[in-house]
Formats: structure tokens, C-alpha cells, sequence
């Protein structure tokens, strides 16, 4: 049972588990379905993050927050989460948007994460799904930088780059799957010195060079001493 992997994956054990089912369920494949929970779970995300961000960063005025609020909760952040939850094998989905590739779309995949959120808020409460929200995103709490805030990843991968005197990554466009309104491209980011190869996904080239060099950007942080990550 696929919904079994998600139960392990944000570990909450659900009372309802109705709750989980519907915030699986896209609109296309019945009247029943996510749409009110992502409602729900996108200010429940909101909130928690906001929070997470003011205890973390005391000495951040209100505009670099709302920032770095911003870069969390966007799509295709959402949808990389999602993706490291496998969300789209448990999706329920219409005969469209299965022929369509619906179950890999970001923005199929970042509403249905914050469906998820929805439920767990209303199946154990606020705490519950604070812990869930801290849990999937720790990672890029950890790592995150206000320094670099307004930098996408492909230019902070390149200043890195520059920075050690090592040649620009090189993008490679794998694969594009889909119908031409829905496509998701698939990108290697290749830094030849390094011997570092990352790929990325979205719905345009640009988005998955973007995942693509944040990955490598990533690698490179996660090779280096705990007390310099975070700085390019």
C-alpha cells in the first residue's frame, strides 16, 4: 500500500486516515478531494515558517523574513520536498491528468504537500503539524543563508565556482516527458574539475537548471568543514 511509505515518511499516525486519502485526492478525480486542505495546510506552512525563520533570526528586519519566507514556501520548493516524499506514486488522480503526467507536476505536487499539512493540522492539531513542517524542512532550515537571500542557486554556484578558480557548471537537458501545456524537463549540472553531477526537474529548462545547481551547490557545502557551510 502506497499511503503505508507516506505514513513512515512523516511519521504521524493518523486517527482519521480518511484525511490522508482526501489530501491525496486531486480535484480532477472527484468532488472530495485536496483542494480545501491545501487551503488549510498552506497557512498552516506559512505560519510555522514564519515563526521558525523570527526564533532563528532575531536580528532580521521584517523584509529580509518575509524573503526567506518566501523562498521556503515557494512551488518548487514545495515540490522537491514532495518529490523526496514520493507523493506523486500515492496521488489519485482523473483519467486526464494521469495521461497527462499530472502525478509529476509541480504544482500538483506542492498543493498535495500542503494538503498533507492540512490534514495532519486538523487529524492531531497544531503541534502535530509543527513537527511534521519542522521535520521536512530542518534541512533547509540548517543550511539556509540570509546573506544570500535574493541569489539563485545558479549564481551562487557560479560566484562559488569563481571563487576557486574552477570553470562554470555545465547544463545538460536530459529528457522532456509530458504533453507540451504540462512538461517536466529533466537537467544535469556537470562541473568537470570537480567530477560533481546533480539533476534537477521543473516544469521549464530554467526551473530544473535552477534544482539542478542547487543540488551541486549543496554537494559542494556538504563536502566542506561543519563551521563553513553556508558561506559560498
Amino acid at each position: 500500500m502506497l499511503q503505508s511509505g507516506l505514513y513512515r515518511l512523516i511519521a504521524h499516525d493518523f486517527k482519521d486516515e480518511a484525511l490522508l486519502t482526501q489530501a491525496l485526492t486531486h480535484r480532477s478525480f472527484g468532488s472530495t478531494n485536496n483542494e480545501r486542505l491545501e487551503y488549510l495546510g498552506d497557512g498552516a506552512l506559512n505560519f510555522i515558517i514564519a515563526h521558525q525563520l523570527y526564533q532563528r533570526f532575531p536580528k532580521l528586519p521584517e523584509g529580509d523574513l518575509s524573503r526567506l519566507r518566501a523562498l521556503l514556501v515557494k512551488e518548487p520548493t514545495l515540490c522537491e520536498i514532495a518529490r523526496s516524499l514520493n507523493i506523486g506514486d500515492a496521488l489519485k488522480l482523473g483519467e486526464g491528468e494521469l495521461k497527462s503526467g499530472g502525478w509529476r507536476r509541480p504544482s500538483v505536487l506542492a498543493d498535495a504537500l500542503e494538503a498533507i499539512i492540512g490534514a495532519v493540522f486538523l487529524d492531531g492539531g497544531f503541534s502535530a503539524a509543527e513537527a511534521l513542517v519542522i521535520r521536512l524542512y530542518q534541512p533547509l532550515l540548517e543550511q539556509i543563508n540570509p546573506k544570500v537571500i535574493d541569489k539563485d542557486p545558479k549564481s551562487l554556484l557560479q560566484e562559488y565556482l569563481q571563487a576557486k578558480r574552477i570553470d562554470i557548471p555545465e547544463y545538460k537537458l536530459l529528457t522532456i516527458n509530458g504533453e507540451a501545456h504540462c512538461q517536466t524537463f529533466s537537467v544535469e549540472c556537470f562541473i568537470a574539475k570537480l567530477k560533481i553531477s546533480a539533476q534537477g526537474e521543473g516544469s521549464s529548462r530554467r526551473a530544473a537548471e535552477q534544482q539542478a545547481a542547487r543540488q551541486a551547490y549543496q554537494m559542494l557545502l556538504d563536502a566542506q568543514p561543519v563551521t563553513q557551510k553556508g558561506h559560498p
